[in-house]
């Protein structure tokens, strides 16, 4: 019964340990991931959201920041390790706007990663069929460079890089 399955199971564990580790299969790249800057937060109410953040969780929580080159307002809440952007729409043609007619009570929209070197990553995603839904970085909502990759690449998820 049970103590079979677990004693056949246990050799294929052990294997698996053993084996090589992942990092040994990833290719050397010209550029490298850094830290997870932020996880983006689409909200059809900034004010509520802000208050939710602030006066019920207690968290730090900056000023509202308008990026109208993105069609967005952000919020950031500090998280120690890492931060939330909460983002509402900033215009008819905002992403955000668009986001929020799907999903009418918002929910995650992107994740961002830091790099050492956005242009060295343009040049080796593009190599490797990864589409980047702009020509050039674009200053973002930290005064520095990002891209972002395409949703269907990255297996359903929007990638912001941004430069470190």
């Amino acid at each position: 019964g049970l103590l079979t399955r677990l004693r056949t199971s246990a050799p294929t564990i052990q294997m698996l340990s053993s084996s090589n580790s992942f990092s040994q299969n990833i290719p050397s790249c010209l550029w490298k991931l850094g830290r997870l800057n932020h996880v983006a937060i689409a909200v059809p109410d900034l004010e509520k959201a802000q208050s939710l953040y602030k006066d019920v969780l207690g968290a730090q929580v900056s000023e509202t920041v308008a990026l109208p080159e993105h069609g967005v307002y952000t919020v950031f809440v500090e998280l120690g390790n890492t931060k939330l952007e909460l983002l509402h729409p900033l215009g008819e043609k905002s992403p955000i706007a668009s986001f929020l007619q799907k999903n009418k009570t918002g929910g995650m929209h992107h994740v961002c990663i830091e790099v050492d070197d956005i242009k060295a990553a343009m040049t080796e995603l593009k190599k490797k069929n990864i589409r980047i839904l702009s020509e050039e970085p674009k200053i973002g909502a930290h005064g520095k460079p990002v891209i972002f990759l395409h949703p269907k690449d990255c297996h359903g998820v929007l990638v912001e890089l941004e430069q470190a």
